[in-house]
């Protein structure tokens, strides 16, 4: 969607905010011993309890408050009974929607103990995120964004994902436009003033290459190679971007 009124605005810096400070809980309560559905009942207890809903089971019947991946899950994993372990990479999905706005983020937490590359992995993902918001400024272009994603993916030593990306959001989970990781001269849209989009790099350390497991849900990387994600909601501006889901 495109920001239109001071409304819309605040209604997306609401459910944005939710959306943050679920995730902040929700990252404390991850350790060896919990199972993926306990986590799961924590965000929806956290959403219920500010007035918000999660955007993907209103949206798609997605049957969890929370998307929780493990490992080579890289996005859309189901919570249940798994149980989490020490030294797993967990990524935590938020989409909430409150008042008929929505906001989406995500992190990655890993599970001490923590390897090396696990955490070169992780901060990657979060640094190609900020290298992304350091180009995003009205007039430029969609393509631009994938470009400084990949760079800073590739010279770290990883590989985009490149069968996910991000993407508008505001009144639907998913709008237009698709916000590729990587560059492609095709996506040469224009960033205008006002527009909400997450940029999410979703990142592996193997081939980079996907595909959806048997529950019609999660996305795994294709040769079982770790994968990190960072997301959050942002609006572009004529200057620095507008963070929406920081807590």
């Amino acid at each position: 969607m495109s920001i239109e009124s001071k409304e819309d605005l605040k209604g997306l810096r609401q459910v944005g905010k939710i959306v943050g400070l679920a995730l902040r809980e929700i990252q404390g309560n991850v350790r060896p011993g919990v199972t993926t559905a306990e986590i799961d009942e924590i965000c929806a207890r956290i959403l219920k309890g500010h007035g918000a809903r999660s955007a993907p089971m209103l949206f798609y019947r997605f049957p969890a408050a929370i998307c929780i991946s493990i490992n080579d899950e890289a996005i859309h994993g189901i919570p249940g009974e798994r149980i989490i372990q020490a030294g797993d990479l967990v990524k935590l999905d938020v989409t909430a929607e409150k008042d008929g706005y929505i906001a989406d983020a995500a992190i990655t937490v890993a599970v001490p103990p923590v390897s090396d590359k696990k955490r070169r992995l992780i901060e990657c993902a979060k640094r190609a995120f900020y290298k992304a918001m350091s180009v995003i400024r009205a007039g430029r272009r969609v393509r631009d964004i994938g470009r400084a994603v990949e760079n800073e993916v590739t010279r770290s030593g990883f590989v985009v994902i490149r069968e996910l990306a991000g993407h508008g959001v505001g009144r639907a989970i998913h709008e237009e436009p698709i916000v590729p990781n990587y560059f492609d001269f095709r996506h040469g849209k224009p960033l205008t003033n006002g527009l909400v989009i997450t940029v999410e790099p979703i990142i592996a350390a193997g081939s980079g290459r996907a595909f959806q497991a048997e529950d019609g849900w999660t996305v795994k990387t294709a040769d079982g190679s770790l994968s990190a994600h960072y997301e959050h909601t942002i609006v572009v501006t004529k200057s620095y971007p507008v963070l929406l889901t920081a807590a």
